[in-house]
């Protein structure tokens, strides 16, 4: 799983120069995530933020969303940073809440050279917890504070429940073999190293056996947290996103 983890979590390859071809896509899925979110959110950085504290504050929005100060207080983001997230939220979701189609089609801005489509379903089904089918404000800062800035154990507790589809508590090798794919859709023709149609089944057939420590069919939890601290390279991209903005 290390490279499926390296993925979502790893620092960049260095890029090469474009050819008259194309232009290869070498970042992880972290890295084009992080950046988007920073070029979106802090887009009108120079102003003075004080609308969306008003926004925030006196609930101006369709959405109301929770007071700046309880946010503040429940997230390891501070009042400035909710500030730009939230004005980039508003640019991309002006009701407050983005269902499972907007959250396709912001994955596709910053995967082009791939489907993202199944990935972001995943994705959007660790997001949300209610049967309303969309994704509130304090839904997505909360997800993205224990994601960016978390413990190692909310990380991986994140990672676990993107592979647990069934959400029974344990990952499967099918289960983990639908995600990998999905990565590997998404990142497409064009990443280094280039991605051959059968990596996604070879990788999982290679590690799924290494993380599944007792042999029974199944990942649990705890198997994975002590596959992963037991390699300093995950442990180091964990790491990676403690500063998002």
């Amino acid at each position: 799983m290390y490279s499926v983890v390296s993925h979502l979590y790893s620092r960049p390859q260095r890029q090469k120069k474009p050819s008259h071809k194309s232009r290869r896509q070498d970042l992880s899925c972290p890295s084009r995530l992080i950046g988007y979110i920073r070029n979106r959110f802090n887009k009108d950085k120079g102003g003075s933020g004080e609308d969306d504290v008003d926004d925030l504050n006196l609930h101006v929005v369709r959405y109301r969303p929770e007071e700046l100060d309880k946010l503040a207080k429940t997230t390891k983001f501070t009042r400035k940073e909710i500030q730009l997230i939230y004005r980039g939220f508003k640019q991309e979701c002006p009701t407050g809440l983005v269902d499972e189609d907007s959250f396709k089609d912001i994955f596709a801005q910053f995967f082009p050279q791939g489907d993202a489509t199944q990935y972001a379903h995943y994705v959007f089904n660790t997001l949300k917890h209610n049967s309303s089918g969309q994704i509130s404000f304090e839904e997505f800062l909360g997800i993205l504070s224990k994601v960016s800035r978390g413990t190692i154990q909310e990380k991986l507790q994140w990672i676990f429940g993107l592979y647990d589809l069934n959400k029974d508590g344990l990952i499967t090798k099918t289960e983990m073999l639908d995600v990998v794919t999905s990565i590997y859709e998404m990142l497409g023709h064009h990443t280094e190293p280039q991605v051959e149609e059968n990596s996604a089944r070879e990788h999982v057939e290679k590690i799924f056996h290494q993380i599944d420590l007792n042999h029974d069919g199944v990942v649990t939890i705890d198997e994975l947290v002590e596959w992963c601290c037991r390699d300093e390279r995950i442990l180091q991209s964990l790491e990676m996103l403690d500063t998002v903005l």
